[in-house]
């Protein structure tokens, strides 16, 4: 991983209670996440912060497609029978992403061409984490047992 890619990581990681707390904050008052207003705030928080903290291995190129589809296609299984709607899961996924950019754009580590380019590394791997993830948590929700 390039160096500002580490440190862009390390900066998820590092604020990755911050992160939760503002996500955890967003979907309790959205309305596109009503199921969570009510849901257990520990349990969601624990949910969301093991997304920020784990930042790095998400990114890393050792984790496989396989990986993201065992993780999430489970996820997508439990949230449905949790109760939630598919579209309040993929919202809820959305809403992380979009924290973890905001805190990136705020870091005034974007500094240089350089770092721009090495940013928009892991931003497309993000983005394709994120893809794969709201993929494979629909494809979780809709299998029935």
């Amino acid at each position: 991983m390039k160096v500002l890619s580490r440190k862009l990581v390390e900066l998820v990681e590092t604020n990755a209670d911050k992160l939760t707390n503002c996500w955890l904050k967003d979907v309790k008052k959205h309305p596109g996440t009503v199921t969570y207003h009510t849901y257990d705030e520990k349990q969601l928080y624990q949910r969301a912060f093991r997304v920020y903290s784990q930042f790095g291995k998400w990114m890393s190129n050792e984790t496989a497609k396989k990986d993201i589809e065992n993780i999430y296609t489970a996820l997508g299984k439990q949230r449905r029978q949790e109760g939630f709607a598919l579209s309040e899961v993929i919202q809820a996924l959305i809403i992380t992403r979009r924290h973890i950019w905001l805190l990136v754009g705020s870091a005034g580590l974007l500094d240089t061409a350089l770092d721009l380019h090495q940013a928009i590394d892991l931003i497309n791997r993000s983005v394709l984490f994120f893809d794969r993830a709201i993929y494979f948590t629909a494809v979780g929700f809709e299998t029935k047992d």
